[in-house]
Order: structure tokens, then sequence, then C-alpha cells
């Protein structure tokens, strides 16, 4: 489903979240550049939690901060079917850029993460490339 660049903000990433989480068929979902902040975040993280089909999430290009990151990140934990996630050009920090590499760690299935231009340090970008590191096969753009 592609809904880049519709403005929808958090309501209607709400809304999205909502019919996801029933969702049995889509299995990518394109969200890039249309103002989501963190409660937008949060709802598509906890519909991650419930969601069994989704493998492609792209989220380029909003204004997710880091409790929008640590919410995903906490879906990540428990989330078995999602393997690439795009979190490029948003406000995660260092802070939100941790929680999600911590939870990479534990994920299996997770082969992609593009977090660039988020907002971090250079010693906060090897962090992540160290707390990821152990992982093997992904593809972490910082």
């Amino acid at each position: 489903l592609y809904l880049n660049s519709n403005k929808i903000g958090d309501q209607g990433t709400i809304a999205v979240a909502n019919a996801l989480q029933g969702n049995k068929v889509l299995k990518e979902l394109n969200l890039n550049g249309n103002r989501i902040n963190d409660p937008g975040a949060v709802a598509i993280a906890e519909a991650l939690k419930f969601n069994g089909v989704l493998t492609k999430l792209y989220l380029y290009n909003n204004n997710i901060g880091p409790e929008g990151a640590k919410a995903l990140a906490s879906a990540l934990k428990v989330n078995s079917v999602l393997t690439s996630l795009n979190l490029y050009y948003n406000k995660i920090g260092a802070e939100g850029a941790v929680a999600i590499a911590e939870a990479m760690k534990g994920n299996k299935v997770l082969k992609a993460c593009d977090a660039r231009f988020n907002y971090f340090s250079n010693e906060a970008k090897q962090m992540l490339t160290d707390l990821v590191g152990d992982r093997g096969e992904i593809v972490l753009l910082v």
C-alpha cells in the first residue's frame, strides 16, 4: 500500500494502524512523508505487535522522535515477520536509535534498517553499529 506524501498525520496514521492490526494480506506499507509524529509511530508499533504478514515498512521523512522509535523498538522485540524498516530522515536521535539497535539484536528476522539522517552523533552511530554487529546478516545504515 503506497500512501507516500499524503499528509495523513497522526490521525490518519492511527486509522491505518487500526486497520493493520487485523490485516492478513498487506505485505508492504509506505507511509513516507506523511507528517507522522510520535503518536502515529506508537500506533504503528502497536499494530506491528499483532500483525503477522507485513514485511516492509517505510517511514522515511516524517517527524518520528525518540518516543516513537522506542515504541517501534518494543514492537521489533515481538514481531516475527518484518524484514525491512526505513526510518530515514526522522528525528529519533541517539536514544531512539539505541532502543532500535538493542531490539534488533534479539530480532532474527529484520534484515535491513535505514536510520540515516536522524540527528545522532558519530559516537552514537558507532554505538549502533557495535550493538547490531553481533547480529550477523543485517544491513544497518546510519
